[in-house]
């Protein structure tokens, strides 16, 4: 079925494969690329459709936005184009975040304004809570923790959604996260902006005092998803929750379930009328959510297991901060030493937001994290005692790395800068400028005499480590630079491996920067990136779910893994080749027999999708940072069978 977007069209279904609508004569093809298949949905400034790309051979789902108000009064047109260009440049300036849809395109077509965008599988909340009832307050918690990093987000951004409410919020059919919607009340803001009036939008019963009166500030946001927690609890509209006369919400009498009292808390604050009294920024309220006393309520509800599975089908994470052992997911006998089993020996839950670097010191003694707390952290093997906490950059910390010689310390950050530490004092050595976005990744050569770094600048910049300076920017990838590698090849040339969002991998020459190889195979942006210590393969992860293993003589794909739930952010192999871990959307991390190629164990406790991975030299420790704000630190009780 094809759908015609002429909003006059009183016949608007035409044949699949037809060009021009058979009705009115409209062109049926957006930008001859997109075909629109159904409506979906109508608003008072324009309609929503799913469609198809027709440039693709999988013909993958989308969604078009069309702009056109139901008045067609001079303020009404204005309004509707100032909504497209808002949406549009919000979403393209958000770029990339697994939890915000991609803007594919927009342009203008016979005279309407028009949005493409990545097509979300899933049911929002309004939908959830009417199939499946109203959220428990471990649910709400999930959801809280899933949510806020991307508030974090945004508002680090200056973009202040505006629009936050249950129809608004779409839980993924595939990997279960939370996925925040519709931009188009979003509002870029600036010092000015703080200070003075601007345009009363969203949602009447979410939004906030202040934004009705048009003074959006980055806490209306979290305003409006402790409302949008509310109804979930309850099933009841915010406006019958709402004491008029003494000016108060009323909600706890209003509850299907029981709320623990420190989560009871954490919502009575986020919905305060007065901004003063509400919390100030998302890392706020998840520093709470990650109280002791908060999460020992949780898990003393329940005396099961919890995994972060779908809602009210299966309970949440297990919240308890004590270490807990995990079984291995047993093979046959021929595949698994089943003396092997690997134990979660400790949980550090320091960091006040998600973790997305580690590193291990090959002293076997030391770990090191990196957070969007902008710190680092500096922790002791094997009891996890907190060493050093350094507040390392302005924004989110993205990635570390450390020289072979063991003395330094790369950082890099958001802040698009790479920042240099002596490890053992913690002591700032230089800050390295350059990039003109984020930093996504660092690397040391092997002789850690160079640095590499990647950026979102869709360069990678290679630094002289004694004197700071950049001493060749390498240009060659479409989109972000992602992940980096660096190591030995057999031949013994020392080779860098970018991974980047334009599915891509690139070999380049580690010592004059020359571009060898592309590697081409995945259908998503690749994520990680591990060398194995033959030096003859390369191991890639990816958004698509897959897990590639190729041979860097030919560059061609030895074997695709694809036994993974959704995304793959992180893979280390251990120094003895026989273990390649890895970890993403599932929250779990998955360990494989490297010589066989099988999976072994899935390994479970994380909250939160894992972004970083790490082996201790010796191979007895595996270190692990997720988006649940903790590193966790696993043993092996016996050592590995032998290749």
């Amino acid at each position: 079925m094809s759908y015609c977007l002429n909003p006059y069209c009183q016949h608007p279904n035409n044949l699949e494969s037809a060009r021009f609508c058979i009705n009115c004569g409209f062109r049926l093809l957006l930008g001859d690329r997109y075909r629109a298949m159904q409506q979906i949905g109508q608003g008072g400034f324009g309609k929503t459709f799913l469609a198809v790309d027709e440039y693709k051979p999988s013909r993958p789902r989308c969604v078009i936005k069309q702009f056109f108000p139901e008045r067609q009064g001079t303020t009404d047109l204005a309004r509707s184009h100032e909504l497209f260009e808002r949406e549009a440049i919000q979403l393209e300036r958000l770029g990339n975040h697994p939890q915000i849809p991609e803007l594919l395109a927009h342009f203008e077509q016979d005279g309407y304004h028009f949005l493409v965008q990545e097509y979300i599988d899933g049911a929002n909340l309004l939908q959830e809570i009417g199939q499946k009832g109203a959220f428990s307050d471990r649910q709400i918690w999930q959801l809280l923790v899933d949510l806020l990093p991307v508030l974090d987000y945004i508002h680090e951004h200056q973009v202040i959604h505006r629009d936050i409410k249950p129809q608004n919020i779409i839980r993924r059919r595939n990997g279960q996260q939370y996925v925040l919607v519709d931009f188009g009340a979003a509002k870029s803001i600036n010092a000015n902006d703080l200070v003075h009036t601007g345009t009363s939008i969203g949602s009447p019963e979410f939004v906030p005092p202040e934004q009705v009166i048009g003074k959006a500030t980055y806490a209306s946001d979290l305003y409006s998803l402790g409302v949008t927690c509310l109804y979930l609890l309850t099933g009841v509209r915010p406006a019958d929750l709402y004491d008029t006369e003494e000016g108060l919400w009323n909600w706890q009498p209003r509850l299907v379930l029981p709320v623990s009292t420190s989560l009871s808390h954490v919502l009575d604050r986020m919905i305060q009328g007065p901004v003063k009294r509400r919390y100030g920024s998302a890392a706020e309220v998840l520093k709470d959510l990650h109280h002791p006393d908060l999460l020992a309520q949780l898990a003393a509800e329940s005396a099961t297991v919890i995994q972060p599975q779908p809602l009210v089908a299966t309970p949440p994470p297990d919240l308890k901060p004590e270490p807990t052992s995990f079984a291995t997911t047993r093979m046959p006998a021929s595949r698994l030493n089943l003396s092997d089993r690997w134990v979660c020996t400790q949980t550090l839950s320091g960091h006040q937001n998600w973790v997305r670097a580690v590193v291990v010191h090959p002293n076997n003694e030391l770990l090191i994290s990196g957070s969007g707390d902008k710190t680092l952290r500096f922790w002791r093997l094997p009891d996890g005692e907190l060493i050093r906490e350094i507040v390392a950059h302005t924004s989110w910390v993205r990635a570390i790395a450390l020289s072979s010689d063991q003395q330094t310390l790369a950082s890099a950050s958001n802040d698009r800068t790479i920042k240099l530490w002596n490890c053992h004092t913690g002591d700032l050595l230089n800050t390295l400028t350059g990039h003109q976005d984020w930093v996504r990744a660092v690397v040391f050569n092997p002789g850690g005499q160079v640095l590499f770094s990647g950026s979102q600048d869709k360069t990678i910049r290679v630094w002289d480590v004694a004197t700071g300076k950049s001493l060749l920017a390498l240009n060659g990838h479409e989109h972000w630079v992602v992940c980096l590698a660096c190591g030995k090849t057999a031949d013994g040339k020392v080779r860098l491996f970018s991974g980047s969002r334009d599915a891509t991998i690139r070999v380049w020459s580690g010592n004059n920067g020359a571009l060898l190889q592309t590697l081409s195979g995945h259908e998503g942006t690749v994520n990680a990136l591990a060398l194995h210590p033959n030096g003859k393969t390369l191991i890639s992860g990816s958004d698509d779910g897959t897990i590639r293993l190729w041979n860097l003589q030919t560059g061609h794909c030895l074997q695709n893994l694809t036994e993974n739930a959704g995304a793959v952010y992180g893979l280390a192999i251990s120094s003895d080749a026989n273990w390649l871990v890895s970890g993403g959307q599932n929250k779990a991390l998955k360990v494989w027999h490297l010589p066989t190629r099988t999976p072994q164990a899935d390994l479970t406790g994380h909250a939160g999708w894992i972004w970083a991975i790490a082996f201790s030299q010796n191979d007895e420790f595996l270190v692990s940072g997720s988006w649940d704000a903790t590193v966790k630190i696993w043993q092996r009780t016996s050592r590995p069978p032998q290749a």
